[in-house]
């Protein structure tokens, strides 16, 4: 019975990495989940790395300050991993934002359900739709195999490095923006030429009344070429994240 203690600080070790991690992934992490749902999934994880990565703990089950700086670590490196899956999905955040904008919408909020304030309906409905995609084209394996992967990258009792960390950090947000900016680029061309159209109508027909016609066009024509180009734009999405999976999961 001697290997309990040993085995037990293990698991909680491992808990801390999969937990912080479970706690900030989109999806799963989100306010809407019940607490125990998350608690469950994390044990559970936890329960499945214990017997692969047992032997790389190096623990003193007599020294208390050592465990704590471990526990730390751990927390440090699930925090990393569950932060660069939520950066990458707030590329369609930016992208909503944007659009919403172009189509007269930008007024409109409602709740998002992964944040718990209000947000842009169009950045919450493309969010919502690409969990649902992640989780319909299998993506969240990558998502275990970047948890498993992570004892690779970063080995227990090993204190990350931070220009690495925060050169990740730094690459997921530009590549988030870059996305949001890209996948929202043909609303911005609808917006400018939509409202060339609706100047050169104004000079040719001073007595109309544009913005009673412009915004209800606008919404209609918006959500008519939305409909046209969401499969394209979801699946340059699913590429996008599939790579900054690929890049935290390299033996996926």
């Amino acid at each position: 019975m001697s290997f309990l203690p040993a085995l037990g600080a293990t698991f909680l070790l491992i808990f801390a990495r999969t937990g912080t991690m479970i706690m900030l992934l989109p999806g799963i992490g989100e306010q809407g989940i019940s607490p125990r749902m998350r608690l469950t999934i994390a044990l559970i994880l936890a329960a499945v790395l214990v017997p692969l990565h047992r032997n790389s703990y190096q623990i003193d089950a007599g020294a208390l300050g050592p465990a704590i700086v471990m526990v730390v670590e751990e927390v440090l490196i699930g925090a990393v991993l569950g932060l660069t899956a939520r950066l990458t999905i707030s590329a369609l955040e930016v992208a909503g934002s944007v659009i919403a904008q172009q189509l007269g919408l930008g007024f409109v909020t409602a709740v998002d359900p992964s944040q718990g304030e209000q947000g842009m309906i169009l950045s919450n409905f493309l969010t919502m739709l690409a969990i649902t995609l992640f989780f319909a084209t299998d993506m969240h394996h990558l998502v275990l195999a970047a948890l498993n992967d992570s004892y690779t990258l970063f080995e227990p009792g090993e204190v990350p490095s931070t220009g690495d960390v925060a050169a990740l950090v730094t690459k997921t947000v530009a590549g988030a923006f870059r996305i949001g900016v890209q996948l929202s680029a043909p609303f911005l061309v609808f917006g400018l030429l939509f409202n060339i159209g609706l100047g050169v109508l104004s000079r040719l027909m001073p007595a109309m009344q544009v913005y009673f016609l412009a915004l209800p066009l606008s919404i209609l024509i918006g959500f008519l070429f939305l409909v046209v180009v969401l499969g394209s734009m979801m699946g340059m999405f699913l590429d996008y994240a599939g790579g900054v999976l690929h890049d935290i999961a390299p033996h996926a």
